[in-house]
């Protein structure tokens, strides 16, 4: 039997409208379609079609993450069975996605895959709360970093070269670290007064938008009480985030 083919697909921040058109084109001929929980909603599983297996590997309450090595495990599995497979990942499969790993075990086994980019959070929840990633006045650069690194205490993130380097610092995956990369931060010299900006859901109904500085940002996101998934946005340009806001909630 010939091999079938994997569709790297990225499924965007949320918000169904922002799938492109060729991940839609993709996901309608899917025979397996394998996915995760952040950015991937019912509406865009809705577009495989109905006798395509659905598996989930992401994490959901109550339920234990199904660990990398087992996930690619099981696309090689799927698509050795002749099967088209698309691995729908939120946001962009590139972008601390693991959609790397993911292609280079598929060349490894000789297994034919495409890579479809998807809209990220990264830049998408700053968007939809009014904040630019770079302006003339304010960023020419930009930093996307990882908030969390598991399994790699051999290599951590030097936060202060980081600030001093960029602009903008956008931090995904970042929520459950924020004390930390704020000491961090404030440790090693970078303003208490710089602009910090948080986007719960971002593109879903439900976002919300917390704007603060570093010396302020633990104690109204405690507030708040912000949680994941959001994302994290250190520079000057989070401060536009109170005027140039545009998006408005769905009824």
């Amino acid at each position: 039997m010939a091999y079938g083919r994997v569709f790297l697909v990225g499924a965007g921040p949320g918000d169904p409208q922002l799938l492109t058109i060729k991940a839609v084109e993709i996901i309608k001929t899917a025979d397996v379609v394998i996915y995760d929980r952040l950015g991937v909603s019912e509406e865009i599983l809705a577009m495989a079609p109905p006798n395509a297996e659905r598996i989930f590997v992401g994490k959901r309450s109550g339920l234990h993450e199904v660990p990398q090595d087992k996930i690619t495990e099981l696309i090689i599995e799927k698509a050795k069975q002749g099967s088209q497979v698309v691995r729908l990942k939120g946001g962009d499969p590139f972008i601390f996605g693991r959609g790397g790993e993911e292609a280079q075990a598929l060349l490894t086994e000789g297994i034919t895959f495409e890579y479809v980019p998807g809209v990220s959070s990264a830049v998408a929840a700053p968007a939809y709360a009014g904040i630019p990633l770079t302006h003339r006045d304010y960023a020419a650069s930009v930093a996307i970093i990882t908030g969390h690194r598991a399994g790699d205490a051999d290599k951590p993130i030097d936060w202060i070269k980081i600030a001093s380097a960029v602009d903008t610092m956008v931090i995904l995956m970042g929520v459950e670290s924020l004390q930390g990369i704020v000491k961090k931060l404030l440790d090693g010299g970078i303003d208490p007064q710089k602009p910090i900006a948080m986007i719960e859901s971002g593109t879903l109904p439900q976002q919300r938008t917390l704007i603060a500085t570093l010396d302020t940002i633990i104690k109204e996101a405690q507030t708040r009480n912000i949680k994941p998934p959001a994302v994290i946005i250190i520079g000057d340009v989070a401060k536009l985030g109170r005027k140039l806001t545009w998006f408005k909630k769905p009824l």
